[in-house]
């Protein structure tokens, strides 16, 4: 499902990684303060961005 939606490889920004993984922000940003979700990789001084391969391999351990 996701794989139309997602990139091969590189980065996703939230927007994109709320498509795929639909909470609330303010959920998806609770769950990256404690662990529970990816980290996120500062690309710009405004830009911050998710590694597609840590995006899959969340979605593939939540349908587990």
């Amino acid at each position: 499902m996701h794989d139309h939606i997602l990139p091969e490889t590189g980065f996703v920004r939230l927007p994109q990684v709320l498509k795929v993984f639909p909470v609330s922000k303010s959920t998806w940003w609770a769950g990256v303060k404690s662990g529970k979700y990816p980290q996120p990789v500062k690309l710009g001084l405004k830009m911050t961005a998710w590694r597609v391969g840590d995006i899959r391999a969340l979605i593939d351990e939540a349908g587990a």
